[in-house]
């Protein structure tokens, strides 16, 4: 099992947090969505518990809300005191009705609106990250207009190979988000909010990608950053107080995936960062992190009921599910690849190498191909594991289809936290 929380039962189900997942799609219907309130829980408070141990409590966990967005969420994670990253109107609006505080969400986005801005100005925000210079001048006039200063980061690109997938790397030069250190942008743009009257640098941020397995890129990154607020110090003379190091923490999607652990990833940050605050007699800044797949992804599995198998003699064998790239678009996207197993047979050997489709009409619409599997029937219930991040966040209603339910599981027993479209739903904002 790829998770601790994953078990088999004495009938040979899989279950979840220990709740019968084979239980769980006859009850809720299929797909389903099933996360471990638990573990995620427990994910929450290994990043604090960090934090506390390394650097005297002196940081903020934020949950990238990009991994999934939903009220529930947004509770348990205020709950176990974290705050929250939001990238849009919609994840601001969804955190605020949840009840999360409006000064621990950092607002990012490379491309904001100006009613976005508006809403997080209105709305205080406790910080907007900010990725360009049009953005800068929009947001300092919504401030003054709005009669409020605002707390500010840039998005830095530190220039960092993240060794991951080119479509989630984020910290190079050649990259649509933030600031460039090399070019010069960067130091540009801290000046430019020197001459803005409404905005108040309090720091910066970098984010280098995302489902990276190793320690050093985020070290390097840190050390890259903490030289640069030296040099604004030097050429400057501002001290920033604050260091936002972004996200990406990887999680173990099959076997062989092998990442680190998230605290050993933060550990190795936060002691670059003092080793490089030292040399450089910087004074050690409060220090955001922004975690979301490593928080939710391995807590989270999909179930799929198993509509069809179609053998193509000497080509392959394909196991068709009533859901498919609507639902979990990321191989489609990526070629990601998830391990999976039948739910009801999850005592037995995966002994077939199987194609696994979807109900879209989309060649493309697959969830893994040559991928091990027990022998599947009809109404078999098909499990795919770690899909509690970039999943439902990235849904659709292609081909019309209704965007599945999620529940929560505690101990055992499952609640729905958010409800099951119905097709009523999906043309609610027809004419």
């Amino acid at each position: 099992m790829l998770t601790p929380n994953l078990t088999v039962s004495s009938e040979g189900h899989l279950c979840i947090g220990g709740a019968d997942t084979v239980s769980l799609a006859r009850t809720y219907g299929t797909p389903l969505y099933v996360m471990d309130e638990n573990m995620i829980r427990e994910n929450c408070r290994g990043y604090a518990r960090v934090i506390a141990e390394e650097y005297g409590g002196r940081g903020l966990i934020c949950y990238a809300s990009k991994a999934l967005s939903c009220k529930e969420l947004y509770r348990i994670v205020d709950s176990e005191g974290l705050g929250a990253d939001v990238i849009s109107g919609g994840e601001i609006y969804t955190a605020l009705q949840a009840g999360m505080p409006a000064e621990k969400l950092v607002m990012h986005g490379n491309s904001k609106s100006n009613a976005e801005l508006q809403m997080a100005v209105s709305n205080d925000i406790g910080r907007i990250v900010c990725d360009n210079l049009p953005e800068l001048r929009r947001l300092d006039q919504i401030a003054g207009e709005a009669g409020k200063i605002v707390n500010i980061m840039l998005r830095i690109k530190p220039g960092i190979d993240a060794h991951t997938h080119d479509f989630v790397k984020t910290g190079q030069i050649d990259s649509k988000f933030g600031f460039a250190i090399e070019t010069g942008e960067a130091m540009q743009a801290v000046q430019a909010v020197g001459l803005c009257k409404n905005l108040r640098l309090v720091g910066l941020h970098c984010h280098i990608g995302s489902q990276i397995l190793d320690t050093e890129p985020f070290a390097e990154a840190a050390r890259v950053m903490i030289g640069f607020m030296n040099q604004i110090r030097d050429a400057l003379l501002i001290t920033l107080p604050e260091l936002n190091l972004g996200g990406g923490p990887g999680i173990r999607y099959t076997e062989e995936d092998d990442p680190k652990p998230f605290g050993e990833i933060v550990r190795a940050i936060l002691s670059a960062l003092k080793n490089v605050c030292a040399e450089l007699d910087y004074p050690e800044p409060f220090v955001l992190f922004e975690p979301g797949r490593s928080i939710v992804g391995g807590a989270g599995l999909t179930l799929y009921t198993v509509m069809a198998k179609k053998v193509i003699p000497a080509v392959r064998t394909y196991v068709l599910t009533d859901g498919g790239m609507c639902d979990n678009p990321r191989y489609a996207l990526y070629r990601s690849r998830y391990e999976a197993l039948i739910a009801n047979k999850a005592d037995q050997p995966r002994s077939e190498n199987v194609t696994i489709g979807g109900k879209c009409c989309e060649s493309g619409d697959l969830i893994g191909e040559d991928m091990p599997l027990q022998a599947a029937e009809e109404d078999d219930i098909l499990a795919v594991l770690a899909t509690g991040a970039y999943n439902y966040s990235m849904a659709s209603n292609y081909n019309r289809n209704p965007r599945a339910e999620i529940v929560m599981v505690k101990d055992g027993v499952a609640r729905t936290v958010v409800k099951r479209e119905t097709y009523a739903d999906i043309i609610r904002n027809d004419i």
